[in-house]
């Protein structure tokens, strides 16, 4: 397995993305060695979510075709969005993270049209269970959640820059602690006038993903934080 969860052999981008009139389109730079193309803001802010889990090891785009049949009778190739592969880490083996096919659609496009996008999606799911793989269908609400307005609010820091030894002795409090509470790590490194700048730095450390926490809670001192396990 070569200490991921990618398949003997791998998809690639079956389905090129044209630029449209109805919607944002573009290409994501994730983790800034593969260029993912999305064809809404909707899919950037799926990427942008997915990018700050560490265990996340790839996202495809347009990864496989898949024909079904449609109410009608006539055959059709439906191409989902996303296959997101993720890392075993130190899991064992048997119990390794399914590859996950993702379909973004905004809550309202799906509920308006569900049972004309039933036989596609059912199809979908038949596939990826063939695959390994698991099926889901993300909108807003898996999407543009806490987890996001998080991640939105640590971009900010990713580019701040602090003294290495300053780091090392954060990084190392966490690890002789397991975890610890954002302000027992501002009240033992950053006292006084430097408790503003130990915030950053902190922000800075979760947000370049060497520290981690509970990202689908607030940020606050009271934030337990620790060392990523993968």
């Amino acid at each position: 397995m070569n200490g991921n969860s990618y398949d003997t052999i791998v998809p690639a981008q079956t389905r090129k993305i044209k630029p449209t009139r109805r919607s944002v389109s573009g290409v994501y730079p994730f983790r800034g060695e593969t260029a993912v193309p999305f064809e809404s803001t909707l899919e950037r802010d799926f990427l942008i979510r997915s990018e700050f889990f560490v265990d996340v090891l790839d996202v495809i785009a347009q990864p496989v075709q898949i024909p079904f049949m449609g109410h009608s009778g006539q055959r059709y190739t439906y191409t989902p969005d996303f296959l997101m592969y993720y890392k075993l880490g130190n899991r064992d083996y048997f119990e390794y993270p399914k590859p996950l096919l993702v379909e973004v659609k905004p809550a309202g496009d799906w509920r308006k049209h569900w049972r004309e996008w039933l036989p596609k999606w059912k199809a979908a799911r038949r596939y990826a269970c063939s695959q390994g793989w698991v099926f889901h269908i993300f909108d807003e609400s898996r999407i543009r959640d806490k987890v996001l307005e998080n991640v939105r609010f640590l971009d900010r820091y990713k580019r701040m820059s602090f003294p290495v030894k300053d780091s090392q002795a954060v990084i190392d409090s966490v690890e002789e602690m397991g975890a610890t509470p954002i302000h027992y790590l501002l009240a033992r490194h950053f006292m006084g006038m430097y408790r503003g700048e130990g915030v950053a730095h902190i922000w800075a450390l979760i947000a370049t993903r060497r520290l981690d926490c509970d990202i689908t809670q607030p940020l606050t001192e009271f934030t337990q934080v620790w060392i990523p396990n993968v």
